[in-house]
């Protein structure tokens, strides 16, 4: 009874920072993957010659066969375990699939044609085990962070750290944009793939270098083992299905990346074809977010959480950016400069919004560590089918989307300005409502003995 007291006394104390800076860099090959997708995909495949629904349909069937792995990965990693298997299997597909996706249609050079039916299916193919790999990936990793540590405040902790480096990984992603797109002259739609490819193959390298840092760093997790005795007993579907706070904690997360990744995806649009601001503002504005993001995802590691924190702070995060998409609603071009200012305030918002709403789910499986995997798939599972069915919808329409040619002073309501500025600010006045009535209460633990990133 006394070592069983003391083993679970250890998994309550503070992390250490080298523990908290391995596993926040297990998550980079997926980050830098996943903004490659959100930010250039739709762009990359209008830009090839795909009509917007036919690009829409690419980035849907990775989001649907995105949404089914993560079901088929939370059940297997609860009945199995073995996190970091899962997590080097998944890299590796990510790694070999992800320049494929940018790297042309394959289908379309076996069988000599290029017609547009067969170069949807082709991408579709391999966006399709692009995401299978990310997505096993994903929820090893998510699920890996409850069976880390119980204590309540590291666990705000590593969610933080991971969304510093999924910053970091962003702005990577930005610069190696940046230097292709300025040394890269794109006259022909071979040299507009030529260009992703590079992209994709830098991206790939870096996130490979950081998956390496992880694996040495990180030692597969025990306390799921500790705690429950059996590794291969798991905790029913219906167990969470029972519980308010689970649907609670589903919405506020589906709601929460809805507004990071509609955002995201259609930003490079906004800037260009809105505001009509240069082609280096696609790089430049998203930079700005992803910098303030990583500042504010530092400083939360300093905090200590609690249930009321956590609800307060996702809903501070949630208020910025309702005020963000009412004013990316109504910016004319002519105040293009603005942009840079609302950059800042989404970044914030974003870092908010994402590492709290992460945490949730810490607060919601709390000790119940055999269904961990079950519930970030779960989750990720809805998040992925929405945000793909979002972008499908909205891309329907944006055939129809008329181009202002010139500076103007009115504002023209397009499907970009109704994604990036409606879509998320609507999606935020209904999670800041979810988020009051939750009842958030993580288990009490000791308070970090030190700033974990100093």
């Amino acid at each position: 009874m006394a070592d069983s007291t003391e083993e679970d006394d250890s998994f309550t104390k503070p992390l250490g920072r080298c523990t908290v800076t391995y596993y926040g860099v297990g998550h980079m090959l997926n980050d830098i993957t996943a903004s490659c997708w959100f930010t250039y995909l739709l762009l990359y495949l209008t830009d090839i010659g795909l009509s917007p629904r036919d690009a829409a349909t690419v980035m849907l069937s990775g989001q649907i066969a995105d949404g089914f792995a993560t079901i088929f990965a939370g059940e297997l990693i609860d009945r199995f375990g073995h996190f970091k298997l899962w997590h080097g299997a998944g890299s590796v597909l990510v790694a070999i699939s992800f320049s494929s996706v940018f790297g042309g249609c394959m289908p379309c050079k076996i069988f000599g044609t290029s017609s547009s039916t067969l170069r949807t299916v082709g991408y579709s193919m391999f966006a399709a085990i692009f995401n299978v790999g990310w997505a096993a990936a994903q929820v090893s990793h998510m699920s890996m962070l409850n069976c880390i540590t119980l204590n309540s405040t590291s666990r705000v902790i590593l969610a933080s750290c991971r969304n510093a480096f999924t910053m970091v990984a962003n702005l990577s992603l930005y610069a190696v944009a940046f230097i292709v797109f300025g040394v890269t002259m794109a006259s022909t739609h071979a040299d507009i793939e030529n260009q992703y490819r590079w992209i994709a193959y830098l991206s790939i390298f870096i996130g490979c270098c950081f998956v390496g840092i992880f694996h040495l760093g990180t030692k597969e997790p025990r306390l799921k083992v500790s705690l429950q005795g059996n590794n291969h007993s798991r905790i029913s579907w219906t167990y969470w299905f029972k519980r308010v706070l689970y649907y609670q904690v589903a919405l506020v997360y589906v709601l929460t990346r809805l507004v990071v990744n509609v955002s995201q995806a259609y930003l490079a649009f906004y800037v260009i074809d809105d505001l009509h601001m240069a082609q280096s503002a696609k790089a430049l504005v998203p930079a700005i977010i992803y910098i303030s993001s990583f500042l504010v995802s530092i400083i939360l590691q300093e905090i200590s959480w609690t249930g009321q924190c956590l609800k307060a702070c996702y809903s501070a995060g949630a208020i910025v950016w309702i005020f963000c998409g009412a004013g990316i609603l109504f910016l004319p071009g002519s105040m293009s400069a603005f942009m840079y200012l609302i950059s800042v305030s989404i970044g914030i918002a974003n870092a908010l919004m994402m590492v709290t709403g992460v945490s949730m789910q810490s607060v919601l499986i709390d000790r119940d560590l055999n269904g961990c995997a079950f519930v970030c798939g779960s989750l990720s599972f809805m998040d992925k089918i929405s945000c793909g069915l979002a972008l499908f919808v909205l891309q329907s329409y944006q055939s129809t989307r008329v181009i202002q040619e010139n500076h103007s002073n009115d504002v023209y309501f397009s499907v970009t300005r109704f994604g990036l500025g409606f879509v998320p600010a609507v999606c935020s006045l209904i999670s800041v409502i979810v988020t009051y009535t939750m009842k958030l209460q993580p288990a009490p633990c000791k308070p970090l003995m030190e700033p974990l990133l100093v």
